[in-house]
C-alpha cells in the first residue's frame, strides 16, 4: 500500500517544522514514490512499454493520480521535461513541485514554479547502440548522459542536496544490479577517473523480495563549489 503517513500542513501549506524535520519530510516523499512504482508496474490497465521516455511518461501519470487520491499528498505534482533550476538548456526527466500551494522547506520557498525533488529515470541495462554506454547509470564515455555523473558535475540538481534516480530493471535482478554498479564505481576508482571514490558506491537501505523493489542511497561529492548530495536509488523490477 501507499505510505499513509500524513504530512501536517498549515493552511499556507507551509510545513509544520515542530512536527515535521524537512529530512524526515523528503524521506517519506521517497516512500511515497517507492510505492507509487510498485503500483504503477502492477496496474493491470498500463499498457506495455518498454522505452524509457514512454515508462517515464506512465509513470509520472501514475503519480499525479496516486497524489490526487492520497491523504497528505493532494498538494504534491510531477512533471516530466522540466528545465533545470539552474540550466534551462538542460531538463529533468521528472519533478516533484508543489500543486497549487507554498511549501517551505530549510527557510526556501517552494511553489509550482520550483521543483521540490528532481528525479533522473534510468533503463538497467542500458539500451545497445553506437553511442551508448552500459555504464551509464553512472556516466558515459560518450556524453554527459551518465545518471549519477549529471548530479556530480552539478549539470543537474546544483540548486539541490538531495535528489533521486529511478532505475526500470529490465533484465537481471535487483541485487545483481546493486554489485555490478558498485563494481563499476571500483573501477573508475581505480583508474583514477576525476571526481570518483568508492565513496561513490550505493548502499541498500530497502530491498523487498515480495514487491521486487529497492531503496538505495549514495552520498556524492560534487565539482567545483558545490557541497555533496544525497542520491536516493529507487529501483523497480519490471
Amino acid at each position: 500500500m501507499l505510505a499513509e503517513q500524513v504530512i501536517g500542513l498549515s493552511q499556507s501549506g507551509k510545513l509544520n517544522d515542530d512536527v515535521h524535520l524537512p529530512d524526515e519530510w523528503i524521506t517519506s516523499l521517497v516512500d511515497f514514490i517507492r510505492a507509487g512504482l510498485v503500483d504503477w508496474r502492477d496496474d493491470p490497465l498500463r499498457p506495455a512499454q518498454t522505452s524509457e521516455t514512454q515508462l517515464t511518461a506512465q509513470l509520472c501519470s501514475r503519480l499525479n493520480s496516486l497524489s490526487r487520491h492520497s491523504a497528505g499528498w493532494d498538494f504534491l505534482q510531477f512533471k516530466r521535461e522540466e528545465p533545470d533550476d539552474t540550466d534551462g538548456r538542460r531538463s529533468i526527466d521528472l519533478a516533484v513541485a508543489p500543486n497549487g500551494s507554498t511549501i517551505w522547506l530549510e527557510g526556501r520557498e517552494y511553489t509550482e514554479y520550483r521543483m521540490l525533488m528532481p528525479i533522473e529515470c534510468k533503463r538497467l541495462p542500458t539500451p545497445r547502440g553506437t553511442k551508448r554506454d552500459e555504464h551509464e547509470y553512472l556516466s558515459s564515455k560518450f556524453s554527459s548522459t551518465g545518471g549519477v555523473h549529471r548530479f556530480k558535475a552539478g549539470h543537474h540538481g546544483a540548486a539541490h542536496c538531495r535528489a533521486a534516480i529511478i532505475a526500470y530493471v529490465q533484465d537481471q535482478d535487483i541485487s545483481s544490479w546493486h554489485t555490478q554498479i558498485n563494481s563499476w564505481i571500483e573501477e573508475l576508482t581505480g583508474d583514477a577517473v576525476t571526481g570518483w571514490s568508492t565513496a561513490d558506491k550505493l548502499g541498500m537501505i530497502l530491498h523487498d523480495t515480495s514487491t521486487r523493489a529497492a531503496h538505495l542511497t549514495s552520498r556524492n561529492e560534487r565539482a567545483g563549489a558545490l557541497g555533496p548530495i544525497l542520491l536516493d536509488h529507487l529501483w523497480v523490477e519490471m
